[in-house]
């Protein structure tokens, strides 16, 4: 079989394994336990599949066009299989700042996603430990070791994975001004083109669990320079999209509208 479809297998078998775990949790669990399987087995999913990119995309040197539709294919995977699952320590934060969640099921959240991120980079390298394919065999003799993944500066590489967050909390927070058929491709071609964009400087994760999956084992640089780049990047890019389309434009609008009363106000008074 060919290497690209022996990763395409085993991106398949990431998605089935974690569609049985949520239907299983649906069935069984409720409330948070419920929520907490979800959040785990969609996190383990989505840094699984990750993972096969990466390799794939670094080890199998895939033609551009190539890589592209296969990274948009499973991000629709992901799209449409989460069922509400955010796999971002940020969605929790956002959900404890906007009152629907409490703290201490958020911290629940964020460890289950972390080790659910931990569970993923072991079974990446206990599936690449079989060697069904080149690329596989070749990381095995390096010991499953990944290099720098930061093509810039430390900040440029934060700043990117700033902006991409800024980016997709942009279009989350307007998804649902699009038809309900096309906002799983729109979001999907997006985080397609800002991987594709920003990943030769700083792979363009904007996530801070898949992050931690993926990068933080790599060489090249420290942790503290990581968790800049991958976890304060985000979560400003974050913070920073809520702000601004939440509290910032509604003051600006409110002033505008103040300032056209008042002009309109005046002319009556002078008529």
């Amino acid at each position: 079989m060919d290497d690209a479809w022996v990763s395409v297998a085993e991106l398949a078998a990431a998605v089935l394994l974690s569609e049985l775990v949520r239907r299983a949790a649906a069935r069984c669990l409720r409330g948070v336990a419920g929520v907490l399987a979800l959040e785990a087995a969609s996190t383990f999913q989505l840094c699984c599949c990750t993972h096969e990119l990466k390799l794939l995309a670094d080890s199998a040197r895939l033609e551009p066009a190539y890589g592209l539709t296969l990274g948009y294919v499973v991000t629709v995977a992901h799209l449409l299989s989460f069922r509400g699952a955010s796999c971002n320590p940020c969605g929790a934060v956002e959900r404890v700042c906007r009152g629907t969640c409490r703290g201490g099921a958020a911290l629940a959240l964020v460890a289950g996603q972390f080790g659910a991120a931990l569970a993923a980079r072991y079974a990446a390298a206990s599936a690449w430990s079989l060697g069904l394919a080149e690329h596989h065999v070749r990381h095995r003799r390096f010991g499953f070791r990944c290099f720098d993944p930061l093509g810039g500066t430390v900040l440029e590489a934060a700043a990117v994975e700033l902006g991409c967050a800024f980016v997709v909390q942009a279009a989350a927070l307007h998804i649902h001004k699009v038809d309900d058929k096309l906002r799983v491709h729109v979001l999907a071609a997006l985080i397609t083109a800002l991987v594709y964009a920003g990943g030769r400087i700083s792979g363009a994760v904007f996530n801070p669990v898949l992050a931690f999956s993926i990068n933080f084992p790599c060489g090249g640089h420290t942790y503290l320079e990581y968790c800049f780049v991958y976890w304060l990047g985000p979560a400003l890019g974050v913070a920073g999209c809520i702000l601004f389309f939440e509290k910032i434009l509604p003051f600006l609008s409110g002033t505008n509208a103040a300032g056209r009363g008042v002009n309109v106000a005046r002319k009556h008074k002078s008529h």
